[in-house]
């Protein structure tokens, strides 16, 4: 089936100005069997805005296919190894942010974020959002599949996050976003900690301490049917331990949340 070209809000302003530029990052690792189809997807509902894949010396040639495709706007930074996700998104984002672009996206190649939902988190961002998140556990959102057990654990990871660092965030595992520039300079992507799952919820936790605002997109996460999954248990372990890290830290020395900031970025 074909994707409907969408024309979104953020083309250009009211006043016939310049369309504001928008830049993808999508991290990658053995993915060549994605890759093909996400690019092409997220480009024909994305027509104006940029991709940079970020690839970890994959050795099923995932940075070999994307280049092969030839596709106008989309580039590749080729990275020596498998270095981490949170590494892969702060590489993506930060040269980015130096290239002038004004909202960035994260998303991954596996297909799991549908790329047509892609203009309504642009949206979200131009219409005030700070930080926009494709969200399962907002009404309308879902995983389809997905066993009663999956959506337990899931659910209690997102709601202890919430409780623990103060984040009004039903899902901030969620790598389907997009932040407004200003936003990410603010929350100093250069002393990120965490590397893997646990660099979203941390991304969440600091637009929260600037008094950045954050909305939820409900968006349908289906599960890859190509390639494997990058999921372990030490990523999961490296996230609980940051979230207990801080959200004690928070109690015992105060909340790291700085309103006043929060206007600056705007």
């Amino acid at each position: 089936m074909a994707v409907q070209l969408l024309e979104p809000m953020w083309r250009a302003d009211a006043r016939g100005g310049p369309a504001l530029r928008v830049l993808v990052v999508i991290p990658t690792y053995d993915e060549a069997d994605n890759v093909a189809d996400v690019l092409v997807r997220t480009r024909q509902v994305l027509p104006t805005a940029d991709v940079l894949v970020v690839d970890d010396g994959s050795p099923d040639g995932t940075a070999d296919r994307v280049e092969a495709l030839g596709l106008d706007g989309v580039t590749v930074l080729r990275r020596s190894g498998k270095l981490g996700l949170g590494s892969a998104y702060r590489d993506g984002l930060r040269r980015g942010l130096d290239a002038g672009y004004d909202v960035l996206v994260e998303m991954d190649a596996d297909l799991s974020h549908d790329p047509v939902m892609l203009p309504d988190l642009v949206d979200a961002v131009v219409a005030g959002a700070d930080l926009a998140i494709g969200s399962r556990y907002v009404p309308g959102g879902s995983v389809p599949g997905w066993p009663m057990w999956r959506r337990a654990i899931s659910r209690t990871g997102g709601t202890y996050a919430r409780l623990m660092l103060g984040v009004p965030v039903a899902d901030a595992t969620s790598g389907f976003r997009a932040f407004r520039a200003a936003t990410l300079e603010a929350v100093d992507l250069d002393h990120m900690r965490a590397d893997g799952y646990g660099f979203q919820v941390e991304m969440a936790y600091r637009v929260h301490s600037v008094g950045g605002s954050i909305t939820e997109i409900p968006i349908a996460f289906r599960d890859r049917t190509r390639g494997r999954s990058k999921m372990s248990t030490r990523i999961v372990a490296e996230a609980l331990w940051l979230v207990t890290r801080w959200g004690v830290r928070d109690r015992v020395f105060g909340s790291r949340r700085r309103p006043t900031v929060g206007a600056a970025v705007r």
